[in-house]
C-alpha cells in the first residue's frame, strides 16, 4: 500500500535524497496494478496517493519534484482512457527513475577531474554521489586520504566511512562531528553532497554549515555534489524535519528540552563549487 511506502520513507533515515526518490516514484507503480472505473477516478487517485508520499519527507526536493512530475504529466495529458493513463504512468516513472540515477552517475564522473591524486578530503554525512565519485577516482588509479565526520546523532558517517574503507587506494578516517577543526587544516578539500539547493541556500545533513563555515575561515575550497534536479529555484519551500530527542539522548531529559534538526542551511557563498550531471559552477 501507498501509505506503507510512505511510513518506509519517513523511516528511511540512512539513505540519500536521490534514493528515496526513486523509492517513492516507484510506489506509485502500485496503482497501475489497480482497476478504475474511469480516467477521472484513476487521476484523483494518482494525486491523492502522490500528495501522501510528498508529505512523508517534504524535506527532499528530489522527492517532491519527482513524484510531482509524474502526478501532473499524467493528469495534464488527460489520457483517453484507463489504460493510457496506466501506460503514461509507467513511462513516467521509468523516466524519472533513469534520470535521477543518471543524474547521480554525470555528477559523480563530472567531479573526478576535480579531484586531484593523492589528495586529502574531508566528508561529511552519507552521500552515494560522493561514494561514486570517489568509486570512480580510484577506479582510474587515483589515491586519497578522506577523513569522515560521524554525522550525529545517527552516525550516517560511519557508514560512509565502512563503505570506503572497502576502497582500494583510500585511506579513511572516522572523526566526531565537533574534531573537523583540527583536521580540516590538513584537507585540500571539503565534498559533501546536498539535499538540495534553494535560493542560494544549500540544504544538507545538520553540521555541514559549521564544517563550510570552518573551511572558508581555514580557505580550504568547499564542493557540493548531487544531481542537478537538487536545484530548485522556485515552486518549493525547504521544510525542516525536527527528530526526537530520544535520538541525542536516550534518558529522558528531566527539566531542560532536547532539539535535533535533521538539516542546517549553508550559504552558497561558503561554497567554493557545486558539480552536477550539468557541469561545474564555481562561486
Amino acid at each position: 500500500m501507498i501509505d506503507e511506502t510512505a511510513e518506509e520513507i519517513r523511516e528511511m533515515q540512512t539513505h540519500s535524497s536521490s534514493v528515496v526518490a526513486v523509492h517513492a516514484v516507484q510506489a506509485l507503480e502500485e496503482l497501475v496494478e489497480r482497476e478504475f472505473a474511469t480516467v477521472e477516478e484513476y487521476v484523483r487517485a494518482l494525486e491523492r496517493n502522490g500528495s501522501v508520499l510528498r508529505r512523508a519527507n517534504p524535506s527532499h526536493a528530489s522527492l517532491q519534484n519527482a513524484v510531482r512530475e509524474v502526478v501532473d504529466d499524467v493528469a495534464d495529458a488527460e489520457p483517453d482512457s484507463v489504460e493510457d493513463a496506466h501506460r503514461l504512468t509507467s513511462k513516467k516513472i521509468d523516466e524519472v527513475v533513469s534520470r535521477i540515477e543518471s543524474g547521480k552517475r554525470l555528477a559523480a564522473e563530472n567531479a573526478v577531474d576535480h579531484l586531484p591524486d593523492g589528495a586529502t578530503l574531508l566528508t561529511h554525512d552519507y552521500s552515494s554521489t560522493v561514494i561514486q565519485a570517489l568509486e570512480q577516482a580510484t577506479a582510474a588509479g587515483k589515491t586519497f586520504e578522506v577523513y569522515v565526520t560521524e554525522a550525529r546523532p545517527r552516525y550516517l558517517g560511519r557508514k560512509t566511512a565502512r563503505t570506503l574503507a572497502e576502497m582500494d587506494r583510500v585511506e579513511t578516517t572516522l572523526l566526531t562531528d565537533s574534531a573537523h577543526g583540527i583536521y580540516l587544516e590538513e584537507c585540500d578539500r571539503v565534498i559533501v553532497g546536498m539535499d538540495c539547493i534553494v535560493d542560494e541556500t544549500l540544504y544538507n545533513r545538520v553540521g555541514t554549515f559549521p564544517i563550510a563555515s570552518t573551511a572558508a575561515r581555514l580557505d580550504v575550497p568547499v564542493t557540493v555534489l548531487g544531481s542537478a534536479s537538487k536545484i530548485v529555484s522556485e515552486g518549493f519551500v525547504f521544510e525542516n524535519e525536527f527528530r526526537p530527542g530520544s535520538e541525542v539522548m536516550a534518558e529522558p531529559a528531566d527539566g531542560f528540552d532536547v532539539e535535533n534538526p535533521a538539516y542546517d542551511a549553508t550559504p552558497v557563498g561558503l561554497l567554493e563549487s557545486v558539480i552536477t550531471d550539468e557541469g561545474r559552477e564555481q562561486f
